[in-house]
């Protein structure tokens, strides 16, 4: 099987990994990929949003199956244009349609299938530059603090929370009205603040049945004990302890078939991932956010812990016959630290040589935005790289991360030092 994975993070390296060792591939390329990929596949230089010049690319190379690995081509409709096309009808994708992925591509429409399907959330309202005094007038009804959610994509920096009344009015002021959030904020949703313990769990679908995959818990702050601003996440741990099977039963049984149930309500075909973000709320799970794809740095514990082939698995959501695979995981915990370039997420420097590459051997090391330049590895965005560790349980994991992290260097590289210290 030829396979076409879109993407350059985290993420796609960790995917990139896991399909690399499918005893079904022929041959993997990634699109644009980064240094690390190149490992598990041939990099390609295509823009993943060319959807002219990816067809070209998938007819020429006889690709058989696409993996999207980022939320932007599933928003924009990529899937859709691949069904629509008689050239490309036969080859197989991983993602939602455009109507899917508004799952994450509009927090109103989520929010809004959420209250259809009875499925446990915060009480919202979603608010245009029409409605804006309605909004204000909500926002007082409202306790704080006072959470405020752009409607569409705004890569990871659409939420505010506010801690009082007078701040927040002033913010959805300047989203609606001075477009602080672009397109992205042109509606609003204002959201209950809910008090617990976020966690993220996930499922691939072939639009009938599901596979469940192992839950994770992200670190969005930048800074150690949750301070600072929100970044594309800081590391993460899997298993998540306080997830026990009665709470995952309740996830199972309010949330995911719900959500899966009600997508076939609708008429959404939905063939691919879907991330929960979850709060656990005195023992009960609320969702926060749906998202049409894999969550980064979650992918980069969450896929190291399946054992079964995982194109195996693709195959089978393709042909409608997930039912019929087989899902196995590891019973080894997993941990990953991020390296991130000094500045992140506001001004940092690229173009830095990263050291140590070849010195870890006992940790699996994801490349999240690097470039080759000739035998040098460069940093090329804010999270740099990802390390993750097996280990019997997650201090064991965490103290191979962080011995690996030691190893690997680059100008002003920064880490959180306490990653899952609040559920060991």
């Amino acid at each position: 099987m030829n396979v076409l994975l879109l993407g350059s993070g985290g993420r796609e390296s960790a995917i990139a990994w896991k399909i690399s060792q499918s005893s079904i591939l022929d041959q993997l390329y990634v699109a644009p990929g980064n240094a690390g990929t190149r490992q598990y596949g041939k990099n390609t230089p295509l823009d993943i949003l060319d959807f002219e010049a990816i067809k070209a690319f998938v007819l020429s190379q006889k690709i058989d199956l696409v993996v999207v690995g980022p939320e932007e081509p599933l928003v924009m409709g990529i899937v859709d244009f691949f069904k629509s096309d008689a050239a490309l009808r036969s080859v197989g994708i991983i993602g939602p349609t455009k109507a899917g992925a508004q799952l994450e591509g509009s927090k109103t429409f989520a929010k809004e299938f959420m209250q259809r399907h009875r499925i446990p959330t915060a009480k919202f309202g979603s608010f245009s530059l029409e409605t804006l005094r309605e909004g204000i007038a909500f926002l007082r009804e409202m306790k704080a603090p006072y959470v405020l959610k752009a409607d569409g994509l705004a890569a990871g920096k659409g939420v505010l929370i506010l801690a009082n009344l007078e701040e927040a009015e002033h913010e959805l002021t300047q989203i609606l009205l001075d477009e602080k959030f672009g397109a992205a904020g042109k509606r609003v949703v204002i959201e209950q603040f809910l008090t617990g313990i976020e966690l993220s769990m996930f499922i691939l679908s072939d639009g009938r049945s599901f596979k469940i995959l192992p839950e994770a818990k992200d670190y969005k702050r930048i800074g150690e004990k949750d301070q600072g601003p929100n970044t594309g996440g800081m590391g993460a741990v899997s298993p998540v302890p306080f997830a026990d099977e009665a709470f995952k039963d309740k996830v199972l049984n309010q949330i995911i078939i719900p959500t899966v149930k009600g997508l076939n309500q609708e008429g959404i075909e939905y063939q691919g991932f879907i991330f929960f973000g979850l709060i656990s709320v005195k023992g009960e799970p609320y969702v926060i956010e749906y998202n049409c794809r894999m969550g980064d740095p979650e992918t980069e514990v969450v896929v190291p812990r399946i054992k079964s082939d995982l194109l195996d698995l693709f195959e089978g959501v393709v042909s409608n016959t997930l039912s019929e695979r087989d899902i196995q995981f590891t019973e080894l915990s997993a941990a990953t630290v991020m390296m991130v370039s000094g500045g992140y997420p506001n001004t940092y420097e690229k173009d830095k040589i990263i050291y140590g590459l070849n010195t870890v051997s006992e940790s699996l090391v994801f490349h999240a935005a690097t470039k080759s330049d000739g035998p040098k590895v460069l940093t090329n965005g804010g999270r740099v790289l990802t390390v993750t560790s097996y280990g019997k349980n997650l201090e064991v994991a965490l103290a191979k991360s962080y011995d690996a992290v030691s190893k690997l260097s680059f100008e002003n590289a920064y880490f959180r030092k306490d990653i899952g210290q609040d559920v060991i």
